[in-house]
């Protein structure tokens, strides 16, 4: 096929592409490719997106704390921090701790505001793998998040936006060169993809394609240039990324 960027629907080994982008029907345009003949990219580029901090009780106590924040702690990643399955983790000179971090990641699918929990799911388009790339080192001296961060290729997405996932039932785990480092699952978010959406819904305006990144699990550690990092979400599949040393 051609170099052109597609939205496509994936069932099975078959990638069959739409006429538009996603955010409304789903409307094919009559060519389908096989899976392995495409080249899959981050299925969205979002308008933000917005992290929750502190969401796993056993990340919080690794961390040092003692109990959760007493509301949702949010930061933000630019756009260009992200990248696609396959695509480069660039460590960048100013830091000598960047770290991995597992999670699932929220796809919003239409504008909204002030969602109420239960009507969360209506503005949810699906979900995919995310990795919260982080230098450590620059987040405990900077005194905010925003560098730490927001480092271009900080933001793996992927491989694709799964649109019927039980969060609850989730495992999420993360491998370093086919070693577990983090193995936790869904069920163990302090707030739930509900609480969150709402919340963060209550203070910013969420734009269709926005991602929110719903917290990491206990395990996170170190990369390195030549590693091979992998997040594999139960439910919708994994996220391979090769970390590089930034030229």
């Amino acid at each position: 096929m051609d170099d052109e960027l597609h939205y496509g629907v994936i069932e099975g080994d078959a990638v069959a592409l739409l006429t538009s982008h996603p955010f409304g029907p789903f409307e094919p345009e009559g060519r389908v490719f096989a899976l392995e003949d495409v080249r899959l990219v981050a299925p969205v580029l979002p308008s933000k997106v917005i992290a929750v901090g502190r969401n796993y009780l056993d990340h919080v106590k690794e961390m040092g704390g003692q109990a959760p924040p007493s509301e949702p702690m949010i930061f933000l990643k630019p756009s260009t921090a992200v990248i696609g399955p396959g695509e480069a983790i660039q460590l960048p000179w100013q830091s000598e701790q960047v770290e991995h971090e597992a999670e699932i990641a929220v796809v919003i699918g239409r504008m909204c505001r002030d969602v109420p929990e239960d009507r969360v799911d209506e503005v949810i388009l699906g979900y995919t793998c995310a990795n919260d790339v982080t230098a450590r080192d620059l987040q405990r001296t900077d005194g905010q998040w925003g560098r730490a961060k927001g480092f271009d290729s900080f933001c793996p997405l992927g491989p694709w936006i799964e649109t019927d996932l039980d969060v609850e039932e989730a495992a999420v785990v993360c491998e370093v060169n086919g070693q577990v480092r983090q193995s936790s699952a869904g069920s163990e978010m302090v707030r739930s993809v509900p609480e969150l959406v709402s919340w963060i819904s209550s203070v910013m305006t969420l734009l269709p394609g926005d991602v929110i990144l719903t917290g990491t699990p206990a395990g996170v550690g170190p990369l390195v240039a030549g590693d091979d990092v992998s997040v594999t979400i139960g439910g919708i599949g994994t996220l391979t990324n090769v970390v590089v040393d930034r030229g």
